[in-house]
C-alpha cells in the first residue's frame, strides 16, 4: 500500500490509512502473488533471500492478510536452515482525506503522525486515526511514520505482526452476513461450464459482504452499493440488487423495503411519496437524473415481484401503504401529461424514467388488485395511454430500422444517442401465472432493439457498453458513456432472453462470464469499454467498486436467466421458461427460494428443465 491513487483503509467515508510500506532486513520483498481471497480480504506475497550464496532460491516467504475491518497480519516464514533473526519496518501515513477529495485527485499531502500507545496516530480538524500494532514495536519514529521489531525466525519458523487501524473512538466493524442470520439463501450452482459454481458462489460471498443493518432497526438489513465509494445506502442500487436477489429469497427484499419505507417523504408537496435519492450523472448527452425517482418507482416493483417470489401476506400487507403513496406520488405527477418528466425544470423526458414508470404501473396495479385495494385500472389506463404515446414519440427512425430515443428533450426534440439505459424497455416485470408485463415496444420495434444491443457498437465482446461506439462522446472508461455496467448487462440479458432474442443475450451472457474470470469472478460495477479481441483481458476502471451490489446481484440473475424461473407463491405455482439454445449445456441450481422453501432445479443440454426440489403444494405452472 503505497498511497498513491486510490489505495487506502476506508472507515465512514475518510482514508484512515493511505500508505503501509514493509522491509525486512533493509529490503522491500519481491511481490509474487496479489488476490482477493473473499470479499472482504486479500492475501499479498513476497519473497526475500536472506542468503546470496544459497542460489536462487527464496528463503523468507513475506505473506501480508489484509481484511476490511481493518486488520493487517504480516507474517515471514522461514525456511532457512539456520535461526534468522530479521530487522523488519513498517512505514505508515495517511492524509485523513474524504473519499470525495480522494476520487476528484485533491487529497492533501500526509499528515505528521505522533507516538501513541502501541503505534502511531494522526490527526487533523475532521478527525484523527490510529495504527496498534501486536506484539508492540521494540521502536517507533513519528518523524518518519516508522514502526521496528527484531523478529527472531528458526528453521521453519514462523513470526506475526498485527496492525489494526481505525478511526479514533470507533470500535470494531463486524460484517451482518457473518455475525448474524443472513437474509440471502447459500445456493449453489453445477454444469458443464466451469465457471458456474464459482460465479454463483463469489457473487452470493460479495452480498454477503455488502449487509448492512439498519442502526435503529438492527433486524432489517440491506445492501451497501459498494466499497470503498459507496458503503452507505444507495436507495435506487439496494432495490435493484434486491430484486435480482429474489431466488435467494425474499428477506433481503422486505428488510430493504421497510428501511426505505421509513426515508419515504410524507405530508403535503409535490414530493409526497417520493423515497429520496441522490443525483447521479447520466453521461455526455443527458443532464444528471435524480435517483429518487427511481427508487421511487422500484418500491411497488420489488413488493410485487417479491409477493410472487413468496413474500408472507402480513409483511406485504405492512409495506403496502408505502407502495401506494409511491404510486400516488407517480399518477399526481404525471398528472395530465402522458410522460413522468424530470423533477427539475425544463429536464428531459427520459426513455429509462418512462420504462420504469410503465412497469410500475402494471405490477403496482396488479398488487393493488390481488391485496383488494383501489386504483388499478387507472394505472392501467395510464399505461395504456403511454404505450400509444411512447411507440409515436420516442422512436427515431433511420435505414437501419431504427432505435428507441434516449429522451425527448424540453422542445420535444429526441436525443437519438443509443445507450445502455435503452435494455430497462425489456425488463417489463412479472405478474401473476408467470406471465410477463407488456412492454413498451411493440414486436418490431423490439427486434429493432434486440439486434442493435446484439451489434458490436454494443456488446463489446465483454458485456453491454454504456454508450455506442460509434455515439459521440463515446469514452471507454466512461461510466455512462461507453464502459461495461454489470447491471444493464444483466438486464439485457434476461429481457433479450424472456422475449426470445437467444442469441444476442448468449453472446452478452458468455462475454460477462469471460470478464468475470479474469477478475475471479468477483466483477466490479463497471470496466472498460474496449472491443474484446484474441488474447485480450477487460480493463478495470480505476474508480470502480469492488466488490459491489449491482453486478453481484446481477450475478444471480444473469445464471437464472438460464432457467427461466416464473414463481407465483400466492397461486402455489411456478413456471419455467429456459433458454431453449441451453448456451451453458447444463445447468443445476440448489438451494434457491421459493415461497420459503429451498428450490432446486436443473435444465439438460436439450433445454428442458427439471424440478427437483420444491416447497410442498407447490406446482409447475404451464
Amino acid at each position: 500500500m503505497t498511497g498513491r491513487g486510490l489505495e487506502g483503509f476506508y472507515r465512514a467515508g475518510r482514508r484512515v490509512l493511505s500508505r503501509c510500506e514493509i522491509r525486512v532486513a533493509g529490503r522491500e520483498p519481491l511481490a509474487v502473488q496479489a488476490r482477493m481471497a473473499a470479499a472482504d480480504r486479500a492475501r499479498f506475497v513476497g519473497t526475500l533471500r536472506t542468503s546470496p550464496q544459497a542460489g536462487p532460491d527464496p528463503d523468507v516467504i513475506v505473506e501480508r492478510n489484509r481484511l476490511a475491518d481493518g486488520t493487517e497480519r504480516i507474517t515471514l516464514h522461514s525456511a532457512a536452515p539456520r535461526p534468522l533473526r530479521l530487522p523488519v519496518e513498517v512505514s505508515l501515513g495517511t492524509d485523513l482525506a474524504d473519499l470525495g477529495s480522494i476520487a476528484s485527485g485533491r487529497a492533501g499531502p500526509e499528515l505528521p503522525a505522533s507516538v501513541h500507545d502501541s503505534g502511531l496516530r494522526w490527526s487533523c480538524a475532521s478527525g484523527n486515526a490510529s495504527v496498534t500494532a501486536a506484539p508492540p514495536p521494540s521502536d517507533a519514529l513519528a518523524s518518519a511514520g516508522l514502526l521496528r521489531w527484531e523478529l527472531d525466525l528458526p528453521p521453519g519458523g514462523s513470526r506475526s505482526v498485527e496492525l489494526r487501524v481505525r478511526p479514533d473512538g470507533a470500535g470494531p466493524l463486524r460484517a451482518v452476513g457473518r455475525a448474524a442470520t443472513s437474509p440471502l439463501a447459500a445456493a449453489r450452482a453445477e454444469g458443464d461450464d466451469p465457471r458456474v459454481p464459482g460465479f454463483l458462489r463469489t457473487s452470493i460471498e460479495d452480498l454477503q459482504a455488502l449487509l448492512l443493518r439498519d442502526p435503529a432497526n438492527p433486524a432489517d438489513t440491506h445492501l451497501a452499493a459498494g466499497a470503498p465509494w459507496r458503503c452507505g445506502l444507495a436507495p435506487a442500487d439496494a432495490l435493484v440488487a434486491a430484486r435480482m436477489a429474489l431466488p435467494l429469497g425474499t428477506g433481503l427484499a422486505a428488510g430493504t423495503l421497510r428501511i426505505l419505507a421509513r426515508t419515504q417523504l410524507t405530508g403535503p408537496g409535490a414530493q409526497s411519496g417520493m423515497i429520496p435519492g441522490p443525483r447521479r450523472d447520466a453521461g455526455p448527452h443527458l443532464p444528471p437524473q435524480c435517483t429518487g425517482t427511481e427508487a421511487t418507482l422500484l418500491f411497488p416493483v420489488l413488493l410485487a415481484e417479491a409477493r410472487r417470489w413468496g413474500l408472507g401476506d402480513q409483511e406485504t400487507e405492512e409495506l403496502l401503504p408505502a407502495a401506494e403513496r409511491c404510486l400516488t406520488w407517480l399518477r399526481t405527477t404525471v398528472g395530465d401529461d402522458t410522460y413522468l418528466r424530470d423533477p427539475h425544470p425544463g429536464g428531459p423526458v427520459r426513455c429509462e424514467t418512462q420504462a420504469h414508470a410503465h412497469r410500475a404501473a402494471l405490477l403496482g396495479a396488479d398488487l393493488l388488485d390481488t391485496c383488494g385495494r383501489t386504483g388499478g385500472p387507472a394505472l392501467r389506463q395510464w399505461a395504456q395511454a403511454l404505450r400509444t404515446a411512447f411507440r409515436r414519440d420516442f422512436w427515431v427512425d433511420d435505414l437501419g430500422g431504427g432505435r428507441p430515443a434516449a429522451a425527448r428533450a424540453s422542445d420535444g426534440s429526441p436525443v437519438p444517442h443509443l445507450g445502455a439505459a435503452a435494455v430497462h424497455l425489456l425488463d417489463t416485470g412479472l405478474l401473476g401465472e408467470g406471465a410477463l408485463a407488456p412492454g413498451l415496444l411493440d414486436k418490431v420495434r423490439t427486434e429493432n432493439l434486440a439486434r442493435l444491443l446484439g451489434s458490436p457498437v454494443m456488446d463489446s465482446g465483454w458485456g453491454l457498453r454504456g454508450l455506442g461506439a460509434k455515439e459521440p462522446g463515446f469514452n471507454p472508461f466512461g461510466h455512462r458513456a461507453g464502459a461495461v455496467r454489470i447491471q444493464e448487462t444483466a438486464v439485457a440479458v434476461a429481457g433479450l432472453a424472456a422475449a426470445g432474442y437467444e442469441k444476442e443475450a448468449t453472446s452478452l451472457l458468455r462475454g460477462v462470464l469471460a470478464a468475470a474470470e479474469t477478475f475471479d469472478h468477483r466483477l466490479p460495477d463497471m470496466y472498460a469499454g474496449e472491443q474484446r479481441t484474441e488474447g485480450s483481458a477487460p480493463l478495470p476502471h480505476p474508480a470502480a467498486c469492488r466488490p459491489a451490489a449491482t453486478p453481484a446481484a446481477a450475478g444471480v440473475l444473469l445464471l437464472t436467466t438460464l432457467v427461466g424461473i416464473r414463481p407465483d407463491a400466492p397461486a402455489g405455482t411456478v413456471t419455467l421458461r429456459p433458454m431453449r439454445s441451453a448456451p451453458l449445456g447444463e445447468i443445476g441450481f440448489t438451494g434457491l427460494r421459493i415461497a420459503g422453501a429451498p428450490f432446486s432445479v436443473r435444465v439438460s443440454r436439450l433445454g428442458l428443465a427439471m424440478v427437483e426440489e420444491a416447497a410442498d403444494g407447490l406446482q409447475l405452472g404451464v
